[in-house]
């Protein structure tokens, strides 16, 4: 059974090269019938945090990367002075002391030549005569972070060990450990470097935010995990828009491209923006309640239910994030709304007392209050004043929501209610 682990280290958050490796090992465990088994690394005892642990496993089953198995290796010191042991019993290790008589134990490099048949780059090929004996366990005793690997894998039966390419380095120094200790070494496949727009590695300006930032800043989960999949990988026929139950069906770590993939934070926008338009509208207001609230906008406890929905509905397809939302439709929950100056100055600037008055009168008259009604009555007027429709359309919307662009204007009317149309329309009415 295939058997891949994602290992991260809880000394920071979990960022987009982290979450697009703990995708795809989960996406070919998925893929083959396989286990996703999660290793927390914190041998670090400084540096390691339960609040990153928290943030780690928070942003992985907000991914929907749900694993089968969670380890720790601070639990796992006993393990590894084990094998440690075993290794100094064959000779294959040294002790050596610090000058406070603490002692490490050191590995002994072999010389010899080493090759991998790395899944996604092909033959690599190392000589190890360039290595210096290991250090496996510390004089704190705590083991390092290539011989704990080691030992991990090969106990845990990881088949494929799927990590950043910034770990080539460390397979070397790891294959030697498997020999040594008479493991079954692995299949390696080692990812592309994710690079920002202007080249070099991710800055947190390029992209280089936790995951967690990602869900504060209003990307739904899905975008997110269909951008990570296209960073270095394809569905083929020129998709981009593809979920990850798909996904699995197609997805072979072999197919990974082996050139760095370049983090674009409009892609990535234009992708979220897909899935707000195709997002259930009731699960949508769900997340969108708590922006609400935080504003004042609505009672969280008290707020019609229905209403929001709908109002939600009418802005999806127009979102770029979540957090788009309470700005765009700020004037569906404010009394008073926030007049853009320049829209005032270009589109109320001259007097429109007498389309204002008979618009509102069209509408007063109304017998039912829909979006047909709506439009014909605007229509209608527009016809017997002799002016185009467009005249009119934006000083009304500019006089209704203090905005230029929003949802169609017969909608806005409608969802405000003929009291709210009147009243702001009136402000725009001089009296005689």
């Amino acid at each position: 059974m295939v058997r891949v682990r994602f290992a991260p280290s809880p000394t920071g958050f979990l960022h987009i090269g982290g979450g697009r490796t703990a995708l795809f090992n989960w996406l070919y465990a998925q893929s083959k019938q396989g286990k996703f088994i999660l290793r927390i690394e914190d041998t670090d005892k400084l540096r390691s945090k339960q609040e990153y642990v928290d943030e780690i496993l928070f942003s992985l089953k907000w991914l929907g990367f749900n694993w089968d198995e969670v380890y720790y290796q601070s639990q796992r010191f006993e393990l590894y002075r084990e094998y440690a042991d075993k290794l100094l019993q064959q000779g294959k290790a040294y002790i050596e002391k610090n000058p406070e008589g603490k002692e490490a134990v050191i590995f002994k490099v072999p010389q010899q030549k080493i090759k991998v048949n790395d899944l996604i780059r092909g033959s690599i090929e190392f000589d190890s005569s360039i290595l210096k004996d290991q250090v496996l366990i510390k004089s704190d005793g705590t083991a390092t972070y290539n011989f704990a690997c080691v030992v991990d894998d090969a106990t845990m039966n990881i088949t494929h060990i799927i990590r950043g390419d910034d770990h080539i380095s460390n397979t070397p120094k790891q294959i030697l450990l498997y020999d040594a200790l008479g493991f079954k070494l692995p299949e390696f496949a080692h990812l592309p470097l994710i690079m920002g727009m202007e080249g070099g590695r991710l800055s947190k300006r390029t992209g280089a935010t936790a995951i967690s930032d990602y869900r504060k800043m209003g990307y739904l989960a899905g975008a997110l995990v269909n951008y990570l999949l296209l960073l270095s990988w394809s569905p083929g026929d020129n998709r981009e828009v593809i979920d990850a139950k798909e996904a699995i069906k197609l997805f072979d770590i072999k197919n990974v491209n082996k050139t760095s993939a370049t983090f674009d934070l409009k892609k990535l926008d234009w992708m979220n923006n897909q899935y707000l338009k195709k997002e259930d509208p009731l699960k949508l207001t769900e997340e969108i309640i708590p922006l609400l609230a935080e504003k004042k906008y609505i009672d969280k406890d008290n707020f019609d239910k229905d209403y929001l929905v709908s109002i939600v509905h009418l802005f999806q397809g127009r979102l770029t994030t979540i957090n788009d939302f309470p700005d765009w439709a700020d004037f569906f929950f404010l009394p008073e709304i926030k007049m853009d100056p320049l829209a005032k100055e270009k589109h109320l600037a001259k007097d429109l007392s007498k389309e204002f008055a008979l618009f509102t009168e069209k509408l007063e008259g109304l017998e039912k209050f829909d979006l047909v009604s709506i439009e014909e009555a605007f229509r209608g007027m527009v016809k017997d004043l002799g002016i185009e429709a467009k005249v009119l359309i934006h000083p009304v919307r500019v006089a209704l929501t203090g905005k230029t662009i929003g949802p169609g204007l017969f909608e806005v009317i409608y969802y405000l209610g003929p009291e709210r149309v009147k009243e702001r329309l009136g402000l725009w009415i001089k009296k005689e």
